[in-house]
Parts: structure tokens; sequence; C-alpha cells
């Protein structure tokens, strides 16, 4: 391994792997944490993808991801010349990070926030600062003003789980007219309010969203941002230098329907919020420290055990969640909204802890 890393490119080895969540095998894991969610896709999206098998699959996919961003604009009410798709909304990000940065003035982002945001920085070998927030974990917009080369925040953010009002998203890009501020909302539909309608008042926004979350199509890798069609355009150039086909016909065919499904969307989203309410309210009688939530998990501070003890703790019970470290993060975890059931049971473990 050594010897081979002298092909490497310069820099490459500076720049850390982001980490994905354990993916257990075998059976009889309560699996929360990667904020997948617990119920199954919407069954016009799986009658999609069925009807898209066939002899059309030797054809390359249509590239812009039509069908999708027709989707988008009728559910979303917005033109479909503002819609953008893209394989996850990970790769929509990238493509962001490459598409709108430079290496002028840094790009802001919150210092507890997606831990792939200073990865793409450094791949990119872009300027950034991470912006602190408040004690109780919310965003203060007040922050984001000044030397400013971009500015990028989850909406609920993640690990948080805390949602900024649109008033305040609206304060942000307008005392920042001259530099992109892309709102990350994977969590929007648990209980924010999308930014995706300032797309209108607004060309420096970008909304990106994913279908992993409520839509419940995490292993399709699916997603789509709304902004202006110049930064659109600029998407789909930076798109077409890797790969013209990012989001396959399957796929297209399956997030164009969950997404007109917004009753099967709504309904598990409300399902999974009231699941959610009631579990942090059982940790909060059993002295735990929980942020509040708009978002399909909880971030949670247990009362005598750090993170990592936790999750080891709870691993050792084939319960999955995600541990945090840092100065004010080593006792807060963040654990995913499974079923009610999945849920009591969690509930009793950590009762016995």
């Amino acid at each position: 391994m050594e010897d081979a890393k002298r092909y490497w490119s310069k820099g490459l080895e500076d720049v850390p792997a982001y980490v994905p969540g354990e993916q257990p095998r075998g059976e009889g894991w309560i699996k929360l944490n990667t904020n997948e969610n617990p119920y199954g896709p919407s069954p016009k999206a799986l009658e999609a993808a069925r009807e898209a098998l066939g002899d059309r699959l030797r054809r390359y996919p249509e590239p812009s991801g039509r069908v999708v961003r027709d989707a988008v604009s009728d559910v979303y009410g917005v033109d479909a010349r503002d819609v953008f798709t893209g394989n996850g909304s990970d790769e929509i990000l990238a493509f962001a990070f490459r598409a709108f940065f430079d290496q002028g003035s840094p790009i802001l982002f919150p210092d507890v926030t997606y831990s792939f945001y200073p990865i793409w920085a450094r791949a990119f070998s872009l300027p950034f600062r991470t912006v602190p927030l408040r004690e109780d974990f919310s965003l203060d917009p007040e922050d984001y003003v000044g030397d400013v080369g971009g500015i990028i925040f989850p909406n609920p953010n993640a690990p948080t789980a805390r949602a900024l009002e649109l008033g305040a998203v609206e304060r942000i890009l307008s005392r920042n007219p001259a530099r992109l501020v892309l709102v990350d909302e994977a969590y929007i539909d648990f209980g924010g309010r999308t930014a995706v309608p300032l797309t209108k008042r607004f060309p420096n926004l970008l909304v990106v969203h994913t279908l992993s979350k409520s839509r419940s199509l995490a292993g399709l890798r699916a997603a789509f941002a709304v902004g202006s069609p110049g930064l659109v355009a600029a998407l789909e150039r930076v798109r077409d230098w890797y790969n013209s086909y990012t989001l396959d016909s399957i796929a297209q065919a399956a997030a164009a329907a969950a997404i007109r499904d917004v009753e099967w969307t709504g309904g598990i989203s409300r399902k999974i919020q009231s699941t959610r309410d009631r579990f942090a309210a059982e940790l909060s009688l059993q002295g735990w420290s929980v942020v509040p939530s708009s978002a399909n998990f909880v971030f949670a501070a247990h009362p005598r055990l750090s993170s990592t003890e936790l999750q080891a703790s709870l691993r050792e019970r084939r319960i999955l969640v995600r541990a945090f470290s840092g100065p004010r993060l080593e006792r807060h975890a963040r654990i995913s909204i499974g079923t009610d059931a999945e849920m009591d049971e969690v509930a009793k473990v950590v009762r016995s802890l």
C-alpha cells in the first residue's frame, strides 16, 4: 500500500475520506445509525421501477432526468428548467462545490454540521471557515456575512436536527446577494419549511433535496436541486465533465413516481415525526439532554455515558447509533427514528444502562 502511494496525485493523502455509517451483516439488528426511513418507498415508485425494466435498458437514459424534473416542477411549482437531477444529493453537493466556489474568499458552514462539507472543500482546495453554532446548537443568521466566498448549511441541520425558520434563510440570502447560498434540505419533510419558493426571488439560492430520507429510496440514489437556470447550467457543465448519465432509467422512473406521490410521503413523514416526539420525550424523562428535532433523528446526550460508550453498549445489544467526538459533542449521539416497536425496544434498553 505504501509503495502504491507514490502513484497518487499530489495532496490526495491530505484529504480525509468520508466514513459512512456501519452497514451490518446478518439479521436481528436495530439499525439507527444512518437516518434511513423505517418504512418502504411509495408503491407507485416500486411499480414504476418494475415497468422501467425491459428492452429499453439497452439504451442510455435521458441525460437531463426530464421525467424527474417534470415531477419536481408539478409538485413544487417551479419551472422544469430550474431543476437539476443527480445520483444522490452527495453528488449534487460535490458538483456545487466545484461549480460555484473558488480559491478567493472562504466558504462558510456551521462548525457542527454534515462532515462531508470540509472534505469537499479540501478535495477542491477551497478555503473554508466554520461558524460556531449557539450553545443550544441553533444557527445565528447574523454570523453569515462579511468575507464570504459562499455559504452552505443543512436545514434542518445534521446532526443537530434543529431547523432554521424560513425568514432567517431569507436574511442570509439578502445579505449575500453576490454569493451562492446552498441550503441542503435532506430532512426538510420531517418538520421544516422548504426554501424552494425563495428560488424565484433569489438567483443566488440553490436548494438540494435527496430522495433517500422521506421518500425511502436510499438504495436507489436519486436527488434533485432547484435554482435559477444559470445555476442549473453550471451544474450541468460540471456533471458532463464526469458522466453525462448520472441517473439511470430505473432511478428516473421510480424517483418521478415517488416525488408525485405526495400523499404517501406525507403519511410516513408524519408517522416518523410522531414516533420521534414520543421517543424524545421518553429520553427526556430518563434524564437525557435532547435537542429539539425537526428531522428523522434525535441528537441527544446521555446523562452519564459518553457517546462512544453509549454506542458500544448499544452495539453489544445489536442496536446501532452514531457517536460523535469533540469538546461540544463527546456526550451526544445521533439516533435515527425507526418503527414504533424498534424505538420502544431502544427506550427499554437505554433504561437498563
